[in-house]
């Protein structure tokens, strides 16, 4: 399933880019359902930066999905390369819960978009096989699959926008 998106943040690129890169935990208080992201790594490349950074949600587990999804398995790991001259960056989330049957990559570009405002252009994948979950059986799975799937996109999908609002609100803050 393909993720597209594009929002403007009214603030020069360079600052949204150095808050998107270098403020998340900070920006964490400001995005919905999200109770903080704490950052694993961080290193210095010739490109840029790559972080490793876990983010943390705060939100309901359908009822569904409670036999799978426990409490806990709501954080996922953010792995994100950092180009600094190319004003973007490739992230690739790990899930927690269904490791082997969840995959979610992308990559998010900051366009210069006028004196003081960023276009934010947000391209990925996310892929879920249902069929590879242990201890789902295949008939379930076909039933499930598209409640699984809408859970794990609507967790992930728009706090990926939202960051986008945050960010502005974070910078507003700041102004």
């Amino acid at each position: 399933m393909r993720i597209d998106s594009v929002s403007r943040v009214h603030h020069p690129r360079e600052a949204v880019y150095k808050a998107y890169r270098d403020n998340l935990p900070e920006i964490a208080a400001y995005i919905p359902d999200i109770s903080k992201i704490l950052v694993h790594k961080r290193a210095d490349t010739a490109a840029g930066i790559d972080l490793h950074n876990e983010w943390f949600a705060d939100t309901e587990i359908p009822s569904v999905a409670r036999k799978f999804i426990k409490p806990e398995h709501l954080r996922w790991d953010d792995h994100a390369t950092w180009n600094d001259e190319g004003h973007y960056v490739d992230w690739v989330i790990k899930t927690r819960v269904f490791t082997d049957s969840v995959t979610c990559s992308g990559r998010n570009t900051f366009i210069e978009d006028g004196p003081n405002s960023t276009k934010v252009q947000l391209q990925g994948s996310l892929t879920i096989s249902v069929k590879a979950i242990p201890g789902v059986p295949s008939f379930v799975a076909k039933r499930m699959a598209p409640q699984i799937e809408a859970f794990i996109v609507k967790l992930i999908t728009p706090n990926l926008e939202q960051v986008n609002r945050s960010i502005g609100a974070y910078l507003d803050a700041r102004a």
